[in-house]
């Protein structure tokens, strides 16, 4: 029996909680910041020490190594060939960095941090156990927060998303510790299910390591230049791949928001085949149905998918028809304005 007590609760679906009954009443209250989410599954990794911050600054994407006391931000760990790693939610309290991470990543990155640090003035540690994660869009609980910097491209980033006024805009969200101890004073408060929160962020475009990447997956791909990457900053793990792809090439596939069919009920799911014609194009990543929008997903394409086509999403129930949102477009990338250098001995003629 689960001890969480958000999963105690009678209405309570799944631990921690898919939904408590009414999913959409649910999204509705979490983008009012009436209600709070609870994200106990999730991991929490801290550093210590005095090297902490320029230590993980020469580790990750993102410029951290004067990241003041109670700012947030967000970084990757890319492997030496550039492919997203891990994804790394970032707040520093002036004595400790703490890691929010997905459920199930945190002891993968603990580890590879403690291999890391050679004669470093710095500690890693797992606090899983120790601290439960608390979601929200409106005002967070009590404890270290960490603020989402979707809402507006960083210092240093890039948004390849071309529209006027980007989803994300509205998107206020914020994750908050707290003591696993005191999860029980937070039960009796206005709660949505993890369902409600997925929909509001498939909306917002806002892309996620337990569901958007897979083993091929580089920033870009996903607009996490956006939120996630310096591209000013020193060295780092994966950063030639980064510069190249961003300024002289393109990313081989996109990431789209879908507007589905939903007229005849099918179900549609994480890892569905997306279709143009008879052609498999990509995959949904993560689907939902909005309160407003009704329901949409969102998936990983081929770049070169035109953006005009109706593609279709096989489900396990049957097909659904699916228009596209362009959030990654499909010229990303190519940033630089590198002059052509003439060939080896080629002859330069005039008139």
């Amino acid at each position: 029996m689960s001890t969480d007590p958000f999963s105690q609760r009678p209405e309570a679906v799944g631990d921690p909680p898919q939904h408590y009954g009414s999913p959409l009443a649910e999204q509705r209250e979490l983008a009012a910041g009436a209600a709070i989410v609870d994200l106990s599954d999730r991991d929490v990794v801290t550093v210590t020490g005095p090297d902490r911050l320029t230590w993980l600054d020469s580790l990750l994407s993102q410029s951290l190594a004067r990241l003041a006391p109670g700012e947030s931000a967000e970084a990757l760990l890319l492997d030496p060939s550039g492919r997203i790693e891990y994804a790394v939610r970032v707040v520093d309290d002036g004595e400790t960095t703490w890691l929010l991470m997905d459920a199930g990543t945190g002891a993968g990155m603990a580890s590879f941090l403690d291999r890391m640090r050679f004669m470093l003035r710095v500690e890693v540690a797992d606090r899983s156990a120790e601290f439960a994660t608390i979601g929200s869009l409106g005002a967070p609980v009590e404890g270290v927060t960490w603020h989402d910097p979707w809402a507006a491209v960083v210092a240093g980033g890039h948004q390849y998303a071309t529209v006027a006024e980007h989803p994300g805009v509205g998107w206020t969200y914020s994750e908050t510790l707290v003591p696993r101890a005191g999860l029980a004073a937070l039960a009796d408060r206005p709660a949505a299910g993890i369902l409600a929160l997925e929909a509001l962020r498939i909306a917002a475009w806002r892309p996620r390591a337990a569901t958007e990447l897979d083993a091929t997956a580089i920033p870009h791909e996903f607009d996490w230049m956006r939120s996630a990457v310096h591209l000013e900053k020193g060295c780092y793990r994966g950063q030639e791949t980064v510069a190249k792809v961003h300024n002289l090439g393109h990313p081989p596939r996109r990431l789209v928001l879908l507007h589905l069919d939903g007229s005849d009920n099918i179900a549609i799911s994480a890892g569905d085949e997306v279709r143009s014609g008879e052609t498999v194009v990509g995959r949904v990543t993560a689907a939902a149905t909005h309160y407003e929008l009704g329901p949409i997903a969102l998936a990983v394409v081929r770049r070169a998918t035109d953006p005009a086509a109706t593609l279709t999403v096989v489900g396990s129930e049957g097909a659904v028809a699916a228009t596209q949102e362009v959030i990654v477009p499909t010229d990303a990338g190519a940033e630089a304005d590198v002059p052509r250098i003439p060939r080896l001995g080629a002859v330069r003629r005039n008139g």
